[in-house]
């Protein structure tokens, strides 16, 4: 399948009817920004973003998430706003992801859905999911890394940018067209 503005722009249409998280994730991408820069967000709404990212795949083992979810609950509240304002604070996307990945239970991947959800307009969420459509799509040439290194989520972040760019749409209509191909088929 070619991503073209047309396909990309009748994809990201279908996503709201075929994920009920939806509205959730747009409310979401509207407020934690702000929320999250001003610090006066709580345990739970840095925690949503923990279990949006394991929860919005069905396909996703359930043990293994449940793992997951619990490490990064071990985390101190001191140390998830540390990670979060250090993340906030740093000029670079490599700094930014290893501030988030000193906490318990936040990889690479995981980290990449906070980027998301601090600025969505310059960050998408990183799974195998979303790489392996741009893959298919013809848009990268290698597969999904094993552990994505900042490197890979970099050349991934363009390649992104790029097909939005090309497509006239953000990044988060990207991620629904993304999301539907992998669905749709």
């Amino acid at each position: 399948m070619e991503l073209t503005a047309d396909t990309v722009d009748a994809l990201a249409d279908e996503y709201a009817d075929a994920h009920p998280f939806a509205t959730v994730e747009d409310e979401h991408r509207e407020i934690m920004p702000a929320t999250l820069e001003s610090g006066d967000y709580g345990w739970r709404d840095v925690e949503w973003v923990v279990q949006w990212y394991y929860r919005r795949r069905l396909d996703y083992d359930n043990a293994a998430r449940r793992r997951r979810e619990a490490a990064f609950g071990d985390n101190e509240y001191e140390a998830v706003h540390a990670a979060i304002d250090d993340a906030l604070a740093a000029d670079e996307t490599e700094a930014k992801l290893e501030a988030l990945t000193t906490l318990s239970g936040v990889d690479p991947s995981v980290a990449t859905a906070f980027l998301q959800f601090l600025d969505p307009g310059r960050y998408l969420v990183l799974s195998d999911r979303e790489w392996g459509v741009l893959q298919d799509c013809g848009e990268l040439e290698e597969p999904y890394p094993e552990e994505p290194s900042p490197a890979a989520y970099e050349r991934y972040l363009e390649t992104c940018q790029d097909v939005a760019d090309r497509c006239e749409c953000d990044l988060q209509t990207l991620y629904r067209a993304l999301w539907q191909v992998e669905t749709s088929e």
